[in-house]
């Protein structure tokens, strides 16, 4: 199934731990390239948000952000060092006494000198399991998104296809038309000269310009590559860049066509082709 790389998506979830916000965004880019940003208290999950990143998308830059508030029922204690904070009593009131005017310290001002209070570790592990299944819920929808939004681009993909086949077909019909004019042509220049030819050096000179301008193979070409193109729609991989190839493969093959153009339409043909590529070629850049 075809994928952009081009998507949103957002998943919240709430317990007695607090609320847990996960959003992904991703945009087209030729590798994976993740980038995080995880609360301090979810440092320990960057690996783990890393694994499931790389196993549920191919390619695109990702930016995906998590946000945590606490709740009501994670209120952390304060556990207090008794022993510190009575030295440090202590030392406040033997410099009080050397001191005039000296102002005594409040109970706050003692806990917060270093070491005399912090905070209890709380345990994260049931928030991080937590964590971890929401963001598995967000790739769901990221990924789901990403089908969505590939659904649209396959079938512009598919349009410009079928345009191009027609276009091709067309060039190909006419190509009986396109020498028996190139024959008329040479055979009123002779006529007009006055002179007559050599029927066998004439044949041979006809020869070298069928050749010239033979573009069977181009068509042939641009058919194949048709061929190729709807294969790797149907493929259930990320195809991005074998769509990459085949635009420039078709590119190619409609340059040539044109360089050998000896008529008007076929000319028009080439070009026509050229925007039907351009425009499919900027549609598989955003494809996973």
């Amino acid at each position: 199934m075809i994928r952009s790389m081009t998507a949103f998506a957002r998943r919240e979830a709430q317990g007695d731990w607090g609320t847990l916000v996960w959003e992904i965004r991703s945009v087209n880019h030729r590798y994976l390239e993740p980038g995080l940003r995880l609360p301090e208290e979810f440092r320990a999950l960057e690996n783990a948000v890393r694994e499931r990143l790389q196993a549920r998308l191919g390619r695109g830059k990702i930016e995906c952000g998590l946000r945590y508030q606490a709740g009501s029922g994670a209120v952390s204690t304060v556990d207090v060092n008794m022993a510190l904070a009575q030295a440090v009593i202590e030392a406040c009131e033997r410099i009080e006494k050397e001191m005039s005017n000296a102002q005594r310290q409040s109970a706050i001002d003692i806990l917060r000198w270093p070491g005399v209070a912090r905070e209890a570790e709380r345990d994260m592990e049931p928030v991080r399991e937590a964590a971890l299944a929401l963001l598995d819920r967000a790739l769901d929808e990221l990924v789901e998104s990403r089908e969505h939004e590939g659904a649209r681009l396959q079938a512009i993909i598919e349009e410009r296809a079928a345009a191009i086949g027609g276009i091709v077909a067309d060039v190909r019909a006419r190509r009986v038309e396109v020498m028996q004019g190139v024959r008329d042509k040479l055979f009123a220049r002779i006529q007009d000269l006055g002179v007559e030819a050599d029927p066998g050096r004439l044949e041979q000179e006809l020869a070298i310009i069928a050749q010239r301008l033979d573009v069977d193979e181009e068509l042939d070409r641009l058919d194949s590559h048709l061929k190729e193109l709807a294969a790797t729609l149907r493929r259930d991989e990320p195809v991005g860049r074998r769509l990459d190839f085949l635009m420039q493969e078709f590119n190619r093959e409609a340059n040539t066509l044109g360089s050998k153009a000896n008529d008007t339409q076929t000319t028009q043909a080439a070009v026509e082709l050229k925007v039907l590529i351009e425009q499919m070629r900027e549609q598989v850049q955003n494809i996973e």
